[in-house]
């Protein structure tokens, strides 16, 4: 069993999620509220490692009313357990639980960050050996009581999933501008597919504008 993962993102015309310096300010005001709502659904938001570094986000409902019981868990693909003991995931604003690789798990837990992260009552899953396996990560997710999981993820950790057929609905947001950039970001990098007949097949569900903004839901279909 595993949560029904929804992943978000907002993107440029060209399908940039970030430029190669970093910056990542795509969303309108309306859709980030959008955003907000989605988290308020959901049980569980998920990142990983990259995101936390480079945006440090709080991964909280705040652009919008809500009470701190709305806040989903938050969970970080960290597999060398590179998460910054300073970092805003780490607050008592919501549960955190940081997801590493076997083959770091000893160096981390023998020196003192795992009892600082401890401390904070942050929980550790630990599984796969240099990178988290995905799919015994959303087994646990399911198991802790995640029904249902935002995936705010980077390119790399965006292809990951998709490619081990985890994703079960993506939410687009379009932005009308471009940026270009052959070392930009897009919505999905990693290794890729080698062939189109590889590629994960979607369905359209719905499409509406949202301020400037166009909004693309799909169902992922061959997974």
């Amino acid at each position: 069993m595993k949560p029904y993962v929804i992943l978000n993102a907002a993107m440029t015309l060209d399908g940039k999620i970030a430029t190669k310096t970093g910056s990542s300010n795509i969303s309108g005001e309306k859709d980030l509220k959008r955003v907000h709502e989605l988290r308020r659904e959901v049980d569980g938001i998920m990142v990983g490692i990259n995101t936390v570094i480079a945006d440090n986000p709080r991964l909280t409902v705040h652009k919008i009313d809500a009470n701190p019981e709305d806040n989903p868990v938050r969970v970080v693909v960290d597999s060398k357990c590179r998460t910054p003991i300073a970092a805003r995931i780490t607050n008592k604003d919501a549960k955190t639980i940081i997801a590493g690789a076997n083959d770091y798990k000893f160096d981390f837990i023998v020196n003192d960050r795992y009892a600082n992260f401890t401390k904070r009552g942050i929980d550790f899953f630990f599984s796969g050996n240099k990178r988290v396996d995905l799919k015994a990560l959303m087994n646990y997710l399911y198991e802790k009581g995640i029904k249902t999981l935002m995936l705010e993820g980077g390119s790399t950790l965006n292809f990951s999933m998709i490619k081990e057929g985890l994703i079960d609905e993506i939410r687009i947001c379009i932005a009308p501008f471009v940026v270009g950039g052959k070392d930009s970001h897009t919505l999905f990098d990693g290794e890729g597919f080698d062939t189109m007949d590889e590629g994960v097949r979607l369905e359209l569900f719905d499409s509406f504008k949202l301020g400037d903004d166009l909004i693309l839901q799909y169902k992922v279909l061959n997974k």
